[in-house]
């Protein structure tokens, strides 16, 4: 006699022989089974298809809401099932079977939220044309619920919006329904834009965050004016964003790659909500910061603030007069240290102003349009050319980092210079010397620099060990150990610390060298000196 059997787990490893076993005995198999991400979906879509014939593509997702119970069960009749499904969360639908036309147990089912009360003897079309319509509910609601969702993100992501600005009425703010609720914050804002390409990246910071993040429930992103916002939500996810910037700014991305177009400022951790407001002004005010960033820095957080927020200069546009007049009397006298030396004191000048950025671009481009029109009033029978003025203008105007613009403006002057010709001209060993002074954090290398110079690194090596009377690595590490000296004065730097700032990543490294120059540990020194 054939029986209709319902099997759970229908589509599972024990569960579809099972099916199999029942089908082949001539019994009539209902099965269900939740196709959740367990493990590999794919494994329950194939048995289904082997099965019963059952494509994935007609398989509707999320659809297997609808439970059909008997009012009379083993253990638990049909409404306790649903009584007990109602307490713990479960909001699918429900029709029950029953033999019983009692007006009270369809009361209560009405009560527990049941679709459909059928009676027995079962009518199929009835109970069919019971099936179908709570389909077609389900997907009415999944339609307004979707809605429903693009709207709440779009609220959320306004009063994101007001809370960075402090701007929110925390009365009508609710930290729980926002999903915001967290012992610790912190404000993370990024950009992307391609300096040689001058156009803004679609790579997002955030879909990286993501993935390190188990799908980005612990921070929030929206946009925010130009800069992208994160809002990093407890201890795990502010944690997983420190490795990434220690990773970040140890292993420098491929030139090129969307990471090398990536700039990101970080505030303090707070640990209220409704100081969120804090952290992004500190990221806020560090974002516009970079303009001053060196060659290669991807990052800036809330421990540069001090520096930052200290009482910076006004910009005085009269000394625009002072370091024209320097800069042609050093070129007439063929010093491109001097030159040199004076284009960085405006860098550093610079970097402590207190103006806008359009502002600081249009000091240095009066600057160089003023060396230009000395220069061709005093060597009018020269023959190197200078750009354009509208080329300059548009050039400074389009950079993204001040290095960039002072690079230049050495590279028009060093080449104007190259073009007079002197015997009397320093050497070129005189501005190697100068490049290692304030170049010695950064990696530096011999064949870096013969190539920035136009030598070979074998001939250069050669001449500065002959000139200067040592090695240039050794050169080097004495610069930096010299450094190192005048650092350690400064207790509240740990060690680690003065060895990244004199360009030495590695601590142990750094330990041998300065044991090598000095006779003893940087600590020991450091000890005491404090001594005497």
């Amino acid at each position: 006699m054939m029986k209709r059997i319902l099997v759970t787990g229908a589509a599972g490893f024990i569960g579809s022989f099972l099916v199999k076993a029942l089908a082949e005995q001539g019994n009539e198999v209902v099965g269900i089974d939740n196709l959740n991400d367990y493990y590999d979906v794919n494994l329950k879509y194939g048995r289904l298809k082997e099965l019963c014939g059952i494509q994935r593509e007609n398989i509707e997702e999320g659809r297997l809401t609808v439970s059909t119970l008997d009012i009379k069960m083993p253990k638990l009749t049909g409404l306790e099932v649903v009584e007990n499904a109602r307490e713990h969360g479960y909001n699918g639908k429900f029709i029950i079977l029953s033999g019983f036309s009692d007006f009270k147990f369809a009361q209560t089912a009405i009560r527990l939220g049941v679709e459909n009360y059928i009676t027995k003897p079962i009518d199929e079309d009835e109970l069919s044309e019971a099936v179908v319509r709570i389909g077609e509910q389900i997907k009415s609601e999944k339609e307004n619920v979707s809605h429903n969702e693009h709207y709440r993100n779009k609220a959320k992501k306004e009063l994101l919006h007001d809370l960075v600005r402090n701007q929110v009425d925390k009365d009508m703010f609710s930290a729980k329904e926002l999903g915001l609720e967290a012992p610790v914050y912190q404000v993370v804002l990024y950009e992307n834009f391609d300096i040689e390409k001058g156009v803004n990246m679609p790579y997002q910071f955030s879909e990286l965050l993501k993935v390190t993040n188990n799908g980005g429930q612990s921070f929030e992103h929206f946009m925010d004016d130009e800069y992208n916002v994160i809002i990093l939500k407890g201890s795990f996810a502010i944690e997983k964003f420190e490795r990434f910037i220690e990773h970040y700014e140890s292993t420098p991305p491929q030139k090129g790659s969307p990471m090398d177009t990536l700039f990101i400022a970080y505030g303090r951790p707070v640990n209220e909500l409704f100081d969120v407001h804090i952290s992004y002004s500190d990221a806020y005010a560090l974002i516009k910061r970079r303009f001053f960033c060196t060659e290669g820095q991807h990052t800036l957080g809330f421990e540069e603030l001090p520096h930052v927020r200290e009482a910076l200069e006004t910009l005085d546009k009269t000394r625009i007069t002072d370091y024209c007049t320097r800069i042609t009397d050093y070129i007439q006298a063929f010093s491109r240290r001097k030159v040199a030396e004076v284009l960085f004191s405006i860098e550093e000048y610079l970097y402590n102003v207190d103006a806008p950025i359009g502002q600081v671009k249009l000091f240095l481009t009066d600057l160089f349009l003023q060396v230009k029109e000395n220069i061709n009033r005093i060597y009018s029978n020269n023959n190197f050319t200078f750009p354009q003025n509208s080329e300059i203008i548009e050039y400074i105007s389009s950079r993204l980092y001040m290095y960039d613009i002072i690079e230049y403006i050495s590279k028009q002057l060093d080449m104007l210079m190259g073009s007079m010709g002197s015997s009397s001209r320093e050497s070129v060993l005189d501005d190697v010397l100068h490049y290692i002074d304030h170049n010695y954090a950064t990696n530096i290398k011999l064949e870096v620099i013969a190539s920035l110079f136009g030598y070979n690194s074998a001939y250069l090596g050669k001449i500065f060990n002959k000139t200067v009377g040592e090695s240039f690595n050794s050169y080097v590490d004495k610069v930096r150990i010299d450094h190192a000296i005048e650092l350690l004065m400064d207790n509240k730097l740990k060690v680690y610390e003065i060895a990244e700032r004199i360009g030495y990543k590695n601590v142990d490294y750094f330990h041998k060298k300065f044991k090598k120059y000095i006779g003893v540990s940087p600590a020991e020194y450091r000890n005491k000196k404090s001594e005497e």
